[in-house]
């Protein structure tokens, strides 16, 4: 039997196993701030659910995000070390194509977009057809910059009057270990879309001419 790992952490920790392509195990951490802490347990958790030892699984699909840099930089570095470690390269996808394939796979409409907080009032966003396919690359904005279509995803409520929502609300990682090979590859380089909040601070400027100046 082949064993995928799914592991997604742009919104939530989120953990899927599937054996030859049917879902074995989920698990999902609905704390925004504790990626770091509760992913290998998750791991650990989906793997003794499913009845194997992590040693077993064969291959491994990661959410690319969008997403924000922090909790999403933890999924991205543990999902390559733990494929680099079983001898194999992983499989990263856009986040948002998982819930477009959920919805897909529901009977979506035949334009829709998928969204997730981006925090800053801002959402990140990408359209897709009903087949699930992305129309272009993901993107962030205003929740009002949307465009005026059914909306699937992880909308704060504060947004939600704005939007047309429906479809499912949260990602699905058994969906995104069952499914990846559905969706289009996301490459080598999360989709952070923009720069991460902590910097690094620039060169001191020295005061040494404005006391000049002053005398």
């Amino acid at each position: 039997m082949t064993w995928t790992l799914a592991i997604d952490t742009s919104h939530f920790v989120a953990v899927g196993l599937a054996g030859d392509g049917v879902a074995a195990a989920s698990v999902v951490v609905d704390d925004t701030r504790a990626h770091a802490e509760a992913l290998m347990p998750s791991v650990l958790a989906a793997c003794a659910e499913a009845g194997i030892a992590l040693r077993e699984v064969d291959e491994f699909a990661v959410g690319m995000g969008p997403g924000p840099f922090t909790g999403l930089r933890v999924g991205v570095a543990t999902a390559w070390t733990l494929a680099h470690l079983a001898g194999t390269e992983p499989h990263g996808v856009c986040s948002l194509d998982v819930v477009a394939r959920q919805w897909s796979d529901e009977g979506a409409p035949d334009e829709f977009v998928v969204a997730a907080d981006a925090r800053r009032k801002e959402l990140y966003w990408a359209r897709y057809r009903s087949d699930g396919s992305r129309v272009g690359e993901p993107q962030v904005s205003a929740p009002d910059q949307l465009p005026d279509l059914p909306v699937a995803g992880e909308i704060p409520e504060l947004y939600r009057h704005l939007l047309r929502t429906d479809g499912p609300s949260t990602l699905d990682p058994a969906v995104l270990a069952t499914s990846w090979r559905r969706m289009a590859p996301a490459g080598d380089e999360p989709y952070y879309l923009r720069a991460p909040d902590a910097t690094v601070p620039g060169k001191p400027k020295s005061a040494l001419p404005r006391l000049r100046a002053a005398r």
